[in-house]
């Protein structure tokens, strides 16, 4: 993509137990990616999958003017039970943050 069509082009990657989802919009056309989530490496399927979109979109990294990310990955250790063993330390005034441990606070 030329630059100096100043087009917004924004891409968004999800990061899931299973698998990566990665979109890219260009005007009106919208390129995507489903790669397999590596555990250990999550990073890797993300790179893949923008390196192809990028690629179906013909456009260069430098032509991205937003990137928006979300993952499941943290939810999914909790449920699952899987990580690191944490403590919960907090100091007056953050009370809420016990209800956001489930996602259950209607606005986080």
């Amino acid at each position: 993509m030329n630059s100096s069509h100043n087009e917004d082009c924004r891409l968004g990657v999800d990061i899931g137990g299973t698998f990566t989802d990665v979109a890219i919009k260009v005007k009106d056309r919208l390129y995507t990616s489903k790669k397999l989530t590596v555990p250990n490496v999550p990073e890797e399927s993300v790179l893949a999958g923008v390196s192809e979109v990028l690629v179906q979109a013909n456009i260069t990294p430098s032509d991205v003017s937003l990137v928006i990310h979300g993952t499941t990955l943290a939810t999914n250790a909790i449920i699952e039970r899987k990580g690191a063993k944490t403590a919960f330390i907090t100091t007056e005034g953050f009370r809420d943050v016990i209800e956001m441990r489930t996602e259950s606070r209607f606005d986080q």
